[in-house]
């Protein structure tokens, strides 16, 4: 396998000069990475410092991998696509998805690829798919200085889903190259790192100081999010599970809004809780493993990913080492989760199989119920919404959540945020594009949708309470039943949204939050201020030219 890949980057890349290490399996990545992954892991360290280590479990646990400290996130500020005229009419260009001139790029290019044969470069490989629909998987191929990413790889995406025959007409490439370093005058990039994709050639390009592992996944999907549109296929940031008599749900949902807790659910399987397709065979997850936020892990509360940081063919990303303690000594059940010295965005990849109660292929049939999370910490949404078809277009392409303020000290207020389709750095297709196929599947499928609030009650954070889980779950698990589909409603003054008078296990006074504030008037005063944010982002982002009706 190893000439067959390297006889293709040659042919396609003229790497001539490399060392090709293709189809390793996960225990000889494990070694390759711990000796031979170089780079900066501090700030004051140096370039050849080890970035990846075994615990105490040795090969039969997690690889800890460091990314460069000044890259753990996704580097959104260095994220392009290359401007070709055939793309340049339909990319979605915002501030974290930017334009790459075509002469820049081509340039930029063949300087990387000449690094790599200059260095003698040791490449890994990993051949993959996005996707577990036979027909819309896409063939991934990762080439990498580093053999985490390759580790990485197979741990998120499927393999074997189909016969990969077509790789060279369809598939994609993403060649990691950590140890190069962008000239921003010379190449057109902001800084000497930068995430490009080349939507005419398929091909992804990381170079420098960007080897955050989340780089290999999200840059997947934002590719799929622009490819297969063009075939009139949603592409979705969601979770969804499915029951035994086979009604599945979608949960849409920003950071902290609830979206992988409430997919989390004994009665049904979980399709998958990030990235996914719905096609005309139904819901289809793009990847074979979850990527989970390490910092802060309640273990009881979350039992599956406590469990699997002892298993091997894993990866704990960024949690530091105990003081004074090597990581070849220490078991990971033993690392400190709540020690953010190197960045609050701990990771931990694991296959999706460590979950019980997962469908069949990570498929499901086409969804009955939709769900649009939101955490209002303004606590002015209701609890449940149930949304008509423009309504569902409308709360979808804003995306709407409330943060609570960041650490700044004295600061209470909570903060609006609006990212379009619930994921609007990944989104590379303009929002109504991904709007209209929702509003065709929902109306082809006859689906129903709620927007789900689960953040304040009774008041803005810091005087109301954060929403009884126990009474979200109801009300999801009413609208899944389809109790939610003949109840009474009424209209919300000022907020226009209609709600249900009445759902088991809920007090009828949660229902309509005007009735759990103390002060009715404070209520209407901060719904109205509300009101206002949306309307402003519906303004700036002037969706009505694309076609979303305003509702607010």
């Amino acid at each position: 396998m190893t000439d067959e890949v390297a006889d293709q980057l040659r042919v396609r890349f003229g790497l001539d000069s490399v060392d090709v290490r293709a189809g390793l399996t996960q225990d000889e990545l494990f070694a390759a990475a711990i000796e031979g992954d170089r780079g900066r892991t501090r700030i004051d360290g140096g370039e050849n410092d080890q970035k990846a280590f075994a615990t105490a479990l040795g090969a039969d646990g997690p690889l800890i991998f460091y990314s460069d400290p000044s890259c753990t996130g996704r580097p959104v500020q260095d994220t392009f696509a290359v401007a070709w005229p055939e793309v340049v009419d339909e990319v979605w260009w915002k501030s974290d998805f930017s334009q790459l001139g075509s002469d820049h790029y081509t340039g930029l290019l063949d300087r990387v690829l000449a690094h790599l044969n200059e260095q003698r470069a040791t490449l890994y490989t990993a051949d993959v798919f996005c996707g577990w629909d036979p027909e819309f998987a896409i063939p991934y191929r990762l080439v990498s200085e580093y053999a985490t990413h390759a580790y990485f790889a197979n741990i998120m995406f499927p393999k074997g889903v189909r016969d990969d025959a077509d790789r060279d007409a369809v598939g994609w490439t993403m060649i990691n190259v950590p140890s190069f370093r962008c000239d921003p005058d010379r190449d057109g990039t902001r800084t000497d790192r930068a995430v490009i994709m080349d939507l005419r050639n398929r091909l992804g390009l990381v170079i420098g100081r960007a080897d955050y592992c989340g780089v290999v996944k999200k840059t997947m999907f934002t590719v799929m999010n622009f490819v297969l549109p063009d075939a009139k296929q949603l592409t979705m940031h969601c979770s969804a599970n499915v029951d035994d008599s086979g009604n599945s749900a979608i949960l849409f949902g920003l950071s902290g809004t609830g979206k992988t807790t409430l997919s989390a659910d004994p009665d049904r399987s979980l399709i998958g809780d990030d990235e996914h397709v719905w096609t005309e065979s139904g819901i289809a997850n793009f990847e074979d493993g979850c990527y989970a936020k390490l910092i802060d892990l309640d273990k009881e509360a979350e039992p599956i990913i406590a469990a699997a940081l002892s298993k091997a063919g894993t990866l704990i990303e960024n949690v530091p080492a105990l003081p004074g303690r090597d990581l070849a000594d220490t078991d990971p059940q033993d690392l400190d989760l709540t020690d953010d010295s190197i960045t609050e965005n701990t990771r931990f990849a694991y296959p999706l199989s460590c979950n019980p109660h997962v469908a069949p292929g990570a498929k499901g049939p086409h969804p009955r119920t939709i769900v649009l999370l939101t955490a209002d910490a303004f606590g002015v949404l209701p609890p449940v919404s149930i949304l008509e078809r423009d309504e569902v277009m409308y709360h979808f392409v804003m995306g709407f959540t409330a943060k609570l303020a960041g650490t700044e000290v004295g600061v209470v207020e909570p903060q609006a945020t609006f990212s379009a389709c619930f994921g609007a750095p990944f989104m590379s297709h303009k929002p109504s594009v991904y709007a209209e196929l929702l509003a065709h599947r929902m109306d082809t499928h006859s689906a129903r949708c709620i927007l789900l609030n689960t953040g304040w009650s009774g008041g803005p954070y810091g005087v109301g309470d954060r929403m009884s889980i126990a009474h979200t779950r109801a009300l999801l698990d009413a609208a899944l039943n389809g109790d939610l589909d003949t109840v009474d409603t009424v209209r919300l003054p000022i907020l226009g949204l209609r709600i249900p008078v009445s759902c088991p296990g809920v007090p009828d006074k949660v229902l309509n939050p005007r009735n759990t504030w103390s002060d009715p008037e404070a209520y209407d005063e901060a719904a109205i201020r509300l009101r206002d944010l949306f309307r402003q982002n519906y303004e700036e982002q002037d969706y009505a030219s694309l076609g979303i009706k305003a509702m607010l």
